[in-house]
């Protein structure tokens, strides 16, 4: 099972630690398109209009300084530097130590720098968004949908797809083919705080069942002693499954 989830606009940014190193990260596919897409983001961060351009509040300059040193500044797991209501609602901490392994495996974070990230990746904490339109490389969500589809769909393997993404994050890959019949998109009606927390709860969920369907309808079983859920067929051929999810 490939748990596919957004990072998040809060990061922990550690004060102590080792860099990160880029040749070590998960996917090492990514590595040169990860390089140019730092030094693009360092760039720009310098400017005057870096804000503008990394599509991030005026009112949060010193995070956007912050990027200038995104290569020398301590690294923890990806786990420890995204936080906010989705990975509060996960609580990777007091996963058990099974649900712990099975994160590791499962879960890939998407990211505006890094493209994917596995749960276990040491990153550092960055300030950009995916709709981020940098000077040397484009658009960064076109960036990466050039990149990440042989990587993920080689890493979504036989199992299914449980996909928490959404936006911009969402469209930087679309399985498809074969894989689209195991993609199940995860979808919360109602406010957007509440659809991140309800996400960060499928989530642990998932990751705390050894069970490993590989056809969508073996998610209800998993799912449905913490939620309401309705999952929906294909609308049309390849457009994959999707899951309603309602706390109870």
């Amino acid at each position: 099972m490939l748990i596919l989830l957004p990072p998040s606009e809060t990061k922990a940014r550690p004060s102590r630690g080792a860099p990160m190193r880029v040749d070590a990260l998960s996917f090492p596919e990514l590595t040169g398109r990860r390089e140019e897409v730092i030094d693009a983001v360092i760039n720009a961060s310098g400017l005057e209009d870096a804000q503008r351009i990394l599509y991030v509040p005026s009112t949060l300059g010193a995070e956007v300084e912050g990027n200038l040193a995104i290569r020398t500044r301590p690294a923890r797991p990806a786990l420890e530097i995204y936080q906010g209501v989705l990975y509060d609602a996960l609580d990777a901490p007091s996963l058990s130590p099974g649900g712990r392994r099975r994160a590791a495996r499962r879960l890939v974070i998407s990211s505006a720098v890094y493209g994917a990230v596995r749960a276990g990746d040491r990153i550092a904490p960055y300030r950009a968004s995916m709709c981020a339109h940098l000077p040397e490389v484009g658009k960064l969500a076109h960036r990466w949908k050039e990149s990440l589809d042989p990587v993920l769909s080689a890493a979504a393997g036989k199992g299914l797809i449980v996909d928490c993404r959404s936006g911009e994050y969402a469209a930087t890959w679309r399985p498809t083919g074969a894989l689209a019949e195991r993609w199940v998109a995860v979808r919360v009606p109602g406010a957007s705080h509440m659809a991140k927390h309800t996400r960060g709860l499928v989530a642990r969920v998932l990751c705390e069942s050894d069970a490993d369907p590989r056809r969508p309808a073996g998610l209800i079983p998993l799912l449905e002693n913490d939620f309401r859920i309705e999952l929906h067929e294909p609308a049309k051929p390849g457009a994959g499954w999707t899951l309603d999810v309602l706390p109870h």
